[in-house]
C-alpha cells in the first residue's frame, strides 16, 4: 500500500522496485516533499534484500518538468543556505544499487538534474532535456553543472546552461547522456526489463562495477585503475564468483545467491 503523497511505489517483481512520481497537476514539479519521499523509499529500498535494482518514471508526457518555482521563490539566501533538499540529492548520489531512469516528455532543470543521478537513462522518443535555470536569473544547484559536462561534453553542455536550450531524445542519445530511445509507450516497459535483467546478476558484483564506474568521473585513470583491480580481487573471495564460472563452464544459466 502507497503511503507516500508525491511518489507512487509499484509492487517489487524480480527484485526490481519502481518509483513513480506523481504530481500529475504540476509536471511533477519537484518539490521538497517529493524529494524527501524519493530520499525515504530509497533509503528503505537500500536496506531491503529483495530490491536489487530501482527504476524512476514520470508519465508518458513528462517526467519532471523542474523544481518546484512557487516553493523555491519563497526562500532568501539564509533559507537556501538552510534548504534540505541538499541532504535528499545526496541520498541519490550514495544509493548503492543501480537506477534507471524511464523519461518520457519534459525533463527540465531539477528533473533533468534528477535523471542524471540515474545510471542509465531510458528515453521515450518524445523526451526533452534540458537546463533552463538560466531564464530564471539563477543557475542549476543539484548537480546539473557538473554531472551534464561530464557526460555531454563542455560545448553542449554550456549551451544548454547558459543559453537554457533543450535538446530532444536524438540529440541526448549522440551525445552519451542516455542510452537508447523508444517509443513513450513502451519505455517503462524497457527500462524495467533492463532493470530485471541487471537484478538477475550477482548483486555484489553489480554493486562493485557500479562504484568502479562513478569513480572514473572523479579519479586520474591510476587511481580508477587500482580502484578497479581491487574490487575484482574481492569479487574472488565471492560463492556467486564460483557459481558464474561453473555455470559457463557447464553450458548452463548461473543462480546467483548474492555472497
Amino acid at each position: 500500500m502507497n503511503t507516500y503523497q508525491d511518489i507512487l511505489l509499484g509492487e517489487i517483481e524480480q527484485s526490481v522496485l519502481t518509483i513513480s512520481l506523481n504530481r500529475p497537476e504540476f509536471h511533477n514539479a519537484l518539490c521538497n516533499n517529493l524529494l524527501k519521499e524519493l530520499a525515504q523509499a530509497l533509503d528503505a529500498a537500500s536496506s531491503n534484500a529483495d530490491i536489487k535494482c530501482v527504476v524512476i518514471s514520470g508519465s508518458e508526457k513528462v517526467f519532471a518538468a523542474g523544481a518546484d518555482i512557487k516553493e523555491m521563490a519563497k526562500l532568501d539566501a539564509i533559507g537556501v543556505l538552510q534548504d534540505t533538499r541538499p541532504q535528499y540529492w545526496d541520498t541519490l548520489r550514495k544509493f548503492k544499487k543501480p537506477i534507471i531512469a524511464a523519461v518520457n516528455g519534459y525533463a527540465l532543470g531539477g528533473g533533468c538534474e534528477l535523471a542524471c543521478h540515474a545510471d542509465i537513462i531510458i528515453a521515450g522518443s518524445n523526451a526533452k532535456f534540458g537546463q533552463p535555470e538560466i531564464n530564471l536569473g539563477i543557475m542549476p544547484g543539484a548537480g546539473g553543472t557538473q554531472r551534464l559536462i561530464r557526460t555531454v561534453g563542455k560545448s553542449l553542455a554550456m549551451k544548454m546552461v547558459l543559453a537554457g536550450e533543450v535538446i530532444d531524445a536524438e540529440t541526448a542519445l549522440q551525445s552519451g547522456l542516455i542510452a537508447e530511445i523508444t517509443q513513450p509507450e513502451a519505455t517503462l516497459e524497457r527500462a524495467t526489463k533492463l532493470a530485471q535483467q541487471i537484478a538477475g546478476k550477482s548483486a555484489i558484483a553489480i554493486q562493485l562495477a557500479k562504484q568502479a564506474l562513478l569513480e572514473s568521473f572523479e579519479t586520474p585513470l591510476e587511481t580508477g585503475l587500482s580502484l578497479e583491480r581491487k574490487a575484482f580481487t574481492i569479487l574472488a573471495a565471492s560463492e556467486d564468483r564460483q557459481e558464474g564460472i561453473q555455470a559457463f563452464m557447464e553450458k548452463r544459466k548461473a543462480v546467483f545467491k548474492d555472497v
